[in-house]
C-alpha cells in the first residue's frame, strides 16, 4: 500500500492544489498599486522609519508582499540561526512575492513548478502581510488581531505565496501574515561538525523553526505599523505547519511571541538527534546526516562506494565537513535524500530534539507540563478522511484507464484503510495533545472537518475517493476558493452555496479565537464551541464542521485513543481476514508512529506475526 509516486493526473493535481496552494489566479482582477497602502515601520534609516509601499488586494483588502524579515541564510550563514534584517532604506516596494526556499517541484509545493525540478533560492526569508483596507492614519491608531500562517508541505516543500489571506483579513478585521521558512536539509540538519565552535542556536538542527521564531520577532517589532496588535498574535498552520505550531508551544525561544495557537491536521512528532545523525546500520534514519554525507562524497567522485566514503568521513576534520555542507549546492544536497514513498518528497529528519530549540523530552510530555510550555489557548483538529488525499494516488488502490477515468479497485478495503489511518491522525494530531493540554490546565478546543461534497467525474465518486481529505479545509479557513480552472473539478457551482456558508462559519470561529482565545459562537449565532475537557472533569467535546446537508456545524462528544483505532480495525467486517486486518494495522503503525513497530506481531491475537512488518502484504 506504499511505494507509490503520485501520478500527474488532472484530478490529483486539482486535489493537491486544493489541499495546499491558495494561489491568486482566477477570475478576480489582478492586484494593483495602492497609494493608501503605504505604511511606516521603525528602521535603521537616518529618518528612523521606512515607508513600505503595498498593493490593493483582490478582496478589497491591502497587502504587502515579499517583506524581508531576515538576512539570506547562504554561504557561511547556511546552517546557522537567522540574522534579523534591519531595513536601512527610506522606501521599500513590497509588491511582489519573494523567492520560495530551495526545494524540488511537487504538487504540494509551489504552484505550477515542474515536478522534481529544483526551484527556489536560499535568499527566501520573506513574509506577506494582508490587512483590511485603511489609510495610513487609520493604521497608526488601529490594533487588530494578528494571525501568522505557517504553511505545510512536510517541512520540505511549500511557499507562503501560495496562500491568499485577503478575504480573511478584510472580512474578519484581522491582519494575516504568511511566512517563508527554510525547508528540507537547509532547514533541518544535525551533525557534530556544525556544532563544533558554534553558538547554541547556530548549533541547533532546527533552522527552519528558528526562522518562524524570527518572523514572530519581526511581527512583534513591526506589525503595529500595519494596523496589527503585537500583543495579540495567533500562530496557525496546517500539516507540517501545524507540527511547527505545536513545536512553538514547547520551544523556549518562542515564549511570549504569540498568544494563541491553531494546529490544523498536525501531529506531535520529533526526531531524536542520534536518529538524525547516525548511519542507518547503527539505527539512524535512512536519510541521516551520515547517510547523506556518504552519498555526497560518492556523487562527487571522492569515494567509490559507501565503505570508502565512511572511511573518508571518519578522517575528515569537522571544519572540512562543515565546509563541504556549506559549499554543496542546494540541488546536490536535496538530491542526496531518498524520497518518502507515500508523498514522493525527500524524507528529511526534522523538528529534532536538540535540547536548545526543542526539549529532549517527547513533545506530549512537555505539553502535559503547564510550566514547561507556552500557556496559551490552543485550537487543533483534523479532517475526517485525512489519508484519502494520499491513498487516492496509489495505483494498488485506484485504477486509472485515463487521467479522468478512475475507479476504486476495492472500495471496502480502501475505505477501511482510510478510516483507520485517519482515526490514527485524529489521535496523534488532536485528541492526544488536547488531552495533555487539558489535563495540565490548558484551554484547548478540538474540531473535525467533514466536508465531502465533491462531484462525480465520469462516474468516479470523488466524494468517496477524496472526501474530507488532508488539506481540503484550508480554502474554507481562508474563504478563498478562486484557485483556477483545475480546482473547479472539486469546487463547483453546485456545491458553492454549502461550502460558502461553511467557510463563513469557519472564518468566524477562527477569527473569534484570534480575538479572544475563545471561538465562542464564531462571532454570530452559531453553536457555542465548548473547550475540550480534561477526562477527570467536564465532557470531552469537539466541533464538527460540515454543511447543513452533512449535519451542519455541531458539537459532538468523544475522544479517540490508539487502542480505539486498533479495536475498530479488529471488528471491521469490510476486512475479510487477518491478512487484510494486519495490512491495515501495519500501515497505521508505519505512518502514524503511535505504536512501535515491534508491537505489530502481537496484534490480531498474534496473527500479525505471520505477515512480516517489513513486507507489504499487498502488491
Amino acid at each position: 500500500m506504499s511505494n507509490v509516486r503520485i501520478p500527474p493526473s488532472l484530478i490529483v493535481t486539482a486535489t493537491l492544489v486544493a489541499s495546499g496552494l491558495l494561489s491568486s489566479c482566477g477570475s478576480k482582477p489582478a492586484p494593483v498599486a495602492d497609494d493608501s497602502a503605504t505604511r511606516q515601520m521603525p528602521s535603521k534609516h537616518a529618518s528612523g522609519t521606512t515607508r513600505v509601499h503595498g498593493l490593493a488586494g483582490t478582496y478589497g483588502n491591502q497587502m504587502w508582499l515579499g517583506v524581508r524579515y531576515a538576512q539570506a541564510p547562504a554561504g557561511d550563514e547556511r546552517f546557522r540561526a537567522p540574522v534579523p534584517h534591519e531595513e536601512t532604506s527610506a522606501d521599500v516596494t513590497a509588491q511582489a512575492f519573494g523567492s520560495a526556499c530551495p526545494q524540488l517541484g511537487h504538487p504540494f509545493g509551489v504552484a505550477d513548478a515542474p515536478v522534481d525540478e529544483p526551484i527556489g533560492d536560499e535568499d527566501c526569508l520573506f513574509l506577506n502581510i494582508y490587512a483590511p483596507r485603511m489609510n495610513a492614519d487609520e493604521a497608526k491608531s488601529t490594533r487588530l488581531p494578528v494571525m501568522v500562517w505557517v504553511h505545510g508541505g512536510g517541512n520540505v516543500v511549500g511557499h507562503a505565496a501560495g496562500f491568499n489571506g485577503g478575504r480573511l483579513a478584510q472580512q474578519e478585521r484581522v491582519v494575516v501574515v504568511a511566512v517563508n521558512y527554510r525547508l528540507g536539509p537547509l532547514g533541518f540538519f544535525s551533525h557534530p561538525a556544525l556544532r563544533d565552535g558554534a553558538t547554541a542556536l547556530d548549533a541547533s538542527a532546527n533552522y527552519g523553526l528558528l526562522d518562524v521564531i524570527a518572523s514572530l520577532g519581526w511581527v512583534r517589532d513591526h506589525v503595529a505599523g500595519f494596523g496589527g496588535d503585537p500583543g495579540n498574535v495567533t500562530v496557525f498552520g496546517e500539516s507540517a505547519g501545524a507540527r511547527n505550531v505545536l513545536s512553538l508551544l514547547i520551544a523556549p525561544g518562542a515564549r511570549g511571541l504569540f498568544h494563541r495557537a491553531i494546529a490544523q491536521s498536525g501531529m506531535v512528532r520529533r526526531q531524536d538527534r542520534d536518529h538524525a545523525e547516525k548511519a542507518a546500520a547503527e539505527g539512524g534514519h535512512k536519510n541521516s546526516a551520515s547517510e547523506v554525507l556518504a552519498r555526497l562524497l560518492i556523487a562527487d567522485g571522492k569515494a567509490g562506494d559507501e565503505a570508502s566514503a565512511r572511511a573518508m568521513l571518519a578522517k575528515m576534520p569537522s571544519a572540512e565537513i562543515a565546509g563541504l555542507l556549506r559549499s554543496t549546492s542546494p540541488v546536490k544536497l536535496i538530491a542526496a535524500y531518498v524520497k518518502e514513498p507515500d508523498e514522493s518528497m525527500p524524507a528529511v529528519p526534522n523538528l529534532i530534539s536538540d535540547g536548545v530549540v526543542l526539549p529532549l523530552e517527547h513533545p506530549l510530555e512537555v505539553l502535559g507540563k503547564r510550566e514547561a510550555r507556552a500557556d496559551v489557548p490552543v485550537m487543533l483538529g483534523t479532517n475526517r478522511d485525512e489519508n484519502k488525499t494520499f491513498l487516492f494516488g496509489n495505483p494498488a488502490l485506484v485504477r486509472r484507464l485515463t487521467p479522468l477515468y478512475m475507479r476504486l479497485r476495492d472500495a471496502p478495503r480502501y475505505n477501511a484503510l482510510a478510516e483507520a489511518m485517519s482515526r490514527s491522525w485524529k489521535v496523534g494530531g488532536a485528541d492526544a495533545p488536547a488531552g495533555a493540554l487539558a489535563e495540565s490546565g490548558g484551554t484547548v478546543f478540538v474540531y473535525r472537518f467533514d466536508w465531502d461534497e465533491q462531484p462525480n467525474v465520469l462516474g468516479a465518486n470523488l466524494a468517496e475517493m477524496i472526501g474530507a481529505g488532508h488539506g481540503i479545509e484550508i480554502p474554507f479557513v481562508f474563504g478563498h476558493f478562486d484557485l483556477g480552472k483545475r480546482a473547479n473539478v472539486i469546487f463547483t457551482e453546485e456545491n458553492a452555496p454549502g461550502r460558502e456558508q461553511l467557510a463563513q462559519a469557519m472564518m468566524g470561529y477562527w477569527a473569534a479565537f484570534a480575538r479572544s482565545g475563545q471561538p465562542g459562537t464564531g462571532g454570530g449565532e452559531l453553536p457555542e464551541w465548548a473547550p475540550f475537557g480534561a477526562p477527570s472533569g467536564q465532557a470531552q467535546t469537539f466541533m464538527v464542521f460540515d454543511t447543513a446537508a452533512g449535519g451542519g456545524v455541531r458539537p459532538e462528544a468523544g475522544k479517540l485513543a490508539t487502542a480505539d483505532v486498533i479495536a475498530a480495525v479488529d471488528r471491521d467486517d469490510r476486512l475479510r481476514d487477518p491478512r487484510e486486518r494486519c495490512a491495515v494495522l501495519r500501515e497505521v503503525i508505519r505512518w502514524s508512529q503511535l505504536l512501535p513497530s515491534d508491537a505489530y506481531p502481537a496484534l490480531e491475537g498474534g496473527a500479525c506475526k505471520d505477515f512480516p512488518f517489513d513486507k507489504n502484504p499487498f502488491p
